[in-house]
């Protein structure tokens, strides 16, 4: 018997386009997969409780049809529930970044995504969860599976989200990150690994990374890998905003790891505490801001669609 299947849509993701495409989308899911249920989001978060309430009602595929956002609402849906040892999820490309589809080696086609999916290859990755405080200073727990990170990311994430996005992921954050600069200032932070302090002072950004790459395609942590058991933690520190700009593009090719201003380890709980407000986003939505800790949760999900 063929698995109950519930694809959740994002009609938002890439910036109303999915709506628009989702008809000739979900004909090619019926052909490929047979029966389906599908459900839209109504708004922020909203694919969490639809997660959660499909696998208690006994769907033991989701599909997250969207971003890197969706499918990071889906995961938090499973794992904050305690559900995620019930269903596998997938992944259909139809938002603006696809970063979480780069580091998994994921097609960013819809119709090799299907097939992937229809063909069920499975395969268990790493979570991580996180604790932070909400834009009105209240604590919050919640779950990622790309990357957390904390800074400029946070400003940038931000207004890429309230811009139109119809030139594409890259050119959208590319943009907006050249917009945060301009108004951004290196904050004080003190970040922990594993208990042990790495970094105290101004900085610009600090990636807890599950997967290598964020932002429409920068590589920031290209050495993370998404089922070895591990976050890799990246820090930019204090440096001048020509210095910034003048080597910014070295982190689409991953090439900025020997920075003097870079620090790279590695761990798995993550805590980083501020002197002023500095805020964070995680898988690309800006959710809240410092203190924050970060925990990895080893294979705490299964993939379909995956490659082995």
């Amino acid at each position: 018997m063929a698995a109950r299947t519930l694809v959740i849509v994002n009609p938002r993701s890439a910036g109303g386009a999915t709506h628009r495409r989702w008809a000739p989308v979900e004909r090619r899911l019926r052909e490929a997969l047979g029966a389906l249920e599908v459900e839209f989001t109504r708004g922020p978060r909203d694919a969490e409780r639809l997660a959660r309430e499909g696998v208690r009602a006994g769907v033991e595929l989701v599909i997250a049809a969207g971003g890197d956002g969706t499918a990071s609402e889906v995961a938090a849906g499973l794992l904050g529930a305690g559900l995620a040892g019930y269903a596998e999820i997938a992944l259909l490309p139809l938002g603006t970044g696809g970063d979480l589809l780069r580091g998994l080696d994921l097609p960013r086609d819809v119709d090799a995504s299907i097939a992937g999916i229809a063909g069920g290859k499975t395969r268990r990755i790493d979570a991580g969860r996180a604790w932070f405080r909400d834009r009105e200073g209240r604590p919050v727990e919640t779950y990622f599976v790309n990357i957390a990170s904390l800074g400029v990311s946070g400003l940038v994430t931000d207004l890429v989200n309230r811009a139109p996005k119809q030139l594409g992921g890259r050119v959208s954050f590319f943009v907006g990150t050249l917009r945060a600069l301009a108004r951004w200032r290196a904050a004080p932070v003190a970040l922990r690994v594993d208990g042990e302090l790495l970094h105290d002072g101004p900085l610009h950004l600090a990636v807890v990374a599950n997967g290598p790459c964020f932002g429409g395609g920068m590589r920031v942590a290209p050495d993370a890998r998404p089922d070895d058991g591990l976050f890799d933690v990246i820090v930019l520190r204090g440096a001048s905003k020509p210095r910034l700009l003048s080597k910014f593009p070295l982190i689409y090719r991953g090439a900025h790891l020997d920075l003097p201003e870079v620090i790279v380890r590695r761990g798995t709980r993550i805590e980083a505490e501020a002197g002023g407000e500095v805020w964070l986003e995680i898988d690309g939505e800006p959710l809240g801001c410092l203190p924050a800790r970060f925990e990895l949760l080893p294979g705490a999900l299964v993939l379909r669609g995956a490659e082995a």
